[in-house]
């Protein structure tokens, strides 16, 4: 008897289906939704960078509303000819790539062994990890220990050492090593008579190219941002980060120097140090917009593989 059956084509299976009314309600509310999300975030990152290139008397005047007016570069002149802002910004650089890379070392020598069956005590191990990371010492224990103890002040490594691993980021990495990468490779490697170490540099790491690219970001981005630890331990100017004179832009007020000048000379300089501001925001976030969109086809990938299963 002959099959008589025919194949539908996929393409033609929902021919004739058609959204409900409640399928277009939601779909339009969601849409203005999002719609109203995306405009409350994106119009002030808008703001600054028009802002920042745009002429001081229409910024402060009001005349500027979203777009920029009277269009000029002064403004990140006179940033770059700062020799403390890009001495900051040399320092925060190597601060950031230094302790980012010793986060993920760390990290992956702690999340490794967790996924091992073999450890001997890696629950207990795993407990007293995760009580670490929702108790700490406090503020003034630190603060002697760092820089009393260790003698750790004006050193970048009072910024980099007592961050070196997050629990949180740990157990998200031993999740993925767990969930993403098959423990037969484990045994195999074993048969095949290769340590846990190299079983870890030659097979797992290879393969963890999302978790450790999201890693890096989470890292990277926490030491960029950071300013209180930096207030905290380093006292010398040549040493501290962009984010201590970002702070001082933003905050500092220099009464003697206004008190000096005439009452023009004092508006102009207090409209140009409104829009310089906006111009140290932006030239302070531009190595996150760069790395973004390299790690960004990992992030989604790198958090969810990590963070499903526990």
């Amino acid at each position: 008897m002959e099959n008589t059956q025919k194949t539908i084509p996929v393409n033609k299976v929902n021919k004739n289906s058609r959204l409900t009314k409640g399928d277009v309600i939601f779909e339009i509310v969601n849409c203005i939704f999002l719609g109203i999300i995306s405009a409350i975030i994106l119009y002030p990152l808008i703001y600054v960078i028009s802002a920042s290139i745009s002429d001081p008397m229409s910024v402060t005047s009001g005349k500027m509303i979203l777009w920029p007016v009277d269009l000029t570069l002064d403004n990140y002149l006179e940033v770059f000819k700062n020799d403390n802002i890009m001495r900051g910004y040399r320092n925060s650089l190597i601060i950031m790539f230094g302790g980012t890379s010793l986060n993920i070392v760390m990290t992956v020598l702690a999340a490794f062994p967790m996924t091992r069956k073999d450890l001997w005590g890696r629950n207990v191990i795993m407990k007293l990890m995760t009580f670490c990371m929702f108790f700490g010492g406090g503020l003034i224990p630190t603060y002697l220990m760092v820089g009393k103890t260790l003698g750790l002040m004006n050193n970048w490594l009072a910024l980099i050492l007592p961050g070196a691993i997050s629990v949180y980021n740990m157990i998200i990495m031993r999740t993925f090593f767990m969930t993403s990468i098959p423990y037969e490779l484990h045994e195999a490697a074993d048969i095949d008579g290769c340590s846990p170490f190299m079983t870890l540099i030659k097979i797992i790491l290879p393969l963890s190219g999302p978790i450790l690219a999201v890693m890096a970001l989470y890292y990277g981005v926490g030491h960029w941002n950071s300013y209180f630890s930096a207030l905290l331990y380093i006292n010398k100017e040549p040493l501290q980060p962009l984010q201590l004179y970002l702070r001082k832009v933003l905050t500092a007020n220099n009464t003697q120097s206004l008190m000096e000048m005439g009452a023009d000379e004092v508006a102009r300089a207090a409209m140009r140090a409104e829009t310089i501001k906006y111009s140290v925001i932006v030239v302070s976030s531009i190595p996150m917009l760069i790395i973004y969109p390299f790690v960004q086809k990992f992030f989604v990938k790198g958090v969810m593989i990590g963070a499903v299963k526990g």
